[in-house]
């Protein structure tokens, strides 16, 4: 079946989920235009699956996995250690993630909660054009025009979160099975200096519902 770029006001959308407030906020922007689908990438690495799943039920979404090959994983760890920093490796991961999803035929909206002052990951307009007309779906990042500042306000009267330092809170994000799967690799002291130093990270509770 081919795909089509023409969309309907309940086209669905498949959001890339870490159970994170810019992922979650990403969803909640979407919901009055599109039927959304968080999606969650899993390695096998760690158990985030139940995880988001558990999230995304009290959000309001409905979920699903998506599990790529371990290749993928172990392709961004030997990038990792070549650079000596995370960055490329997670770039990589997220254009791997976003062609796998891309190839369903039944996915013709993809979108994300990569934000403004996002370094990783990262896609360049051109790239995004380039991706969409290519696989034959929509791509976008709503938060892309907004900072953090701002998004933070967004997410004062819509979410619950809770933060903590990122070495601590267990994220369904790339960054957090790539972690783990160099610490089995190298050991925790070399991947540690891989990484930079420990900053907070979000995970969703709850969504508030202004009744």
């Amino acid at each position: 079946m081919q795909k089509s770029l023409v969309i309907s006001m309940k086209t669905k959308a498949h959001v890339l989920f870490s159970g994170g407030k810019d992922s979650s906020l990403s969803a909640l922007l979407l919901e009055p235009f599109f039927d959304v689908r968080l999606v969650t990438c899993n390695f096998g690495i760690l158990k985030t699956g139940p995880v988001a799943e558990d999230i995304a039920k009290e959000l309001g979404f409905s979920h699903q996995i998506l599990c790529p090959d371990i290749e993928i994983l172990k392709t961004a760890a030997k990038t990792a250690k070549t650079d000596g920093f995370p960055n490329n490796a997670i770039n990589y991961v997220h254009r791997q993630v976003l062609s796998l999803l891309a190839q369903n035929d039944e996915v013709s909206m993809i979108a994300d909660g990569l934000r403004r002052d996002d370094r990783v990951p990262h896609v360049p307009l051109p790239e995004i054009q380039s991706f969409e007309d290519k696989n034959k779906v929509l791509y976008c990042s709503p938060l892309m025009g907004f900072g953090r500042a701002a998004i933070n306000k967004m997410i004062e009267s819509n979410l619950v979160i809770t933060e903590e330092e990122s070495a601590v809170l267990l994220k369904c994000d790339y960054e957090a099975e790539l972690r783990e799967y160099l610490y089995q690799d190298i050991g925790e002291e070399a991947t540690h200096k891989l990484f930079p130093k420990s900053h907070k990270q979000s995970r969703v509770i709850s969504r508030i519902r202004n009744e």
